[in-house]
């Protein structure tokens, strides 16, 4: 019976979650993604483009991993967007630059992107935009929910919103019986 109700289960949840993304059934508002934006082109606003990526990604990680919905993620951004700057900032005059960031959260147009194995297609997204200085270099962006950016070394751990579902089920299945 129990292995039964978790066959169902687990069915509906795919079929529903493939019914929405073949129909474009929101794929974009399930993911909120990151956009870090270069003050130029010039090697030494894009080595700290690197630098600056590497700090908010530490900093951002852990907080939003514990984010169930993406609506929690957004409204931990928006009230963090003033210590996104400020890890921004600090990485940037520890390297001795002039200039400051700026941090919004805004939708905007992004390309197809491929994440190792999943693909978001080219449309409209909302993101954490930071501006380094100008902003007007080249860029670099991920995902940010589900956290799906990572920094070399990192050792995060991600759970799965459906095993997730199918363990709580299974641990009240049990106690229903004992």
């Amino acid at each position: 019976m129990k292995k039964t109700a978790i066959c169902i289960l687990s069915v509906i949840i795919i079929g529903l979650t493939a019914f929405c993304l073949l129909n474009g059934g929101g794929e974009h508002q399930e993911y909120l993604r990151i956009h870090i934006r270069a003050n130029s082109n010039s090697e030494y606003d894009q080595s700290v483009k690197l630098k600056v990526r590497d700090k908010i990604v530490d900093y951002l990680t852990p907080a939003l991993s514990e984010c169930k919905t993406k609506s929690a993620a957004e409204t931990f951004i928006k009230q963090n967007l003033e210590s996104i700057e400020g890890v921004a900032d600090k990485v940037l005059k520890n390297n001795g630059y002039k200039y400051t960031s700026t941090a919004r959260l805004l939708n905007e147009k992004f390309p197809t992107r491929v994440y190792k194995e999943l693909t978001l297609s080219e449309g409209y997204y909302d993101a954490l935009i930071v501006y380094l200085g100008d902003g007007e270099g080249d860029n670099w962006w991920c995902v940010v929910y589900p956290p799906l950016c990572f920094t070399e070394g990192a050792n995060y751990i991600y759970r799965s919103k459906i095993l997730d579902i199918i363990d709580e089920f299974t641990k009240k299945s049990v106690k229903e019986r004992t």
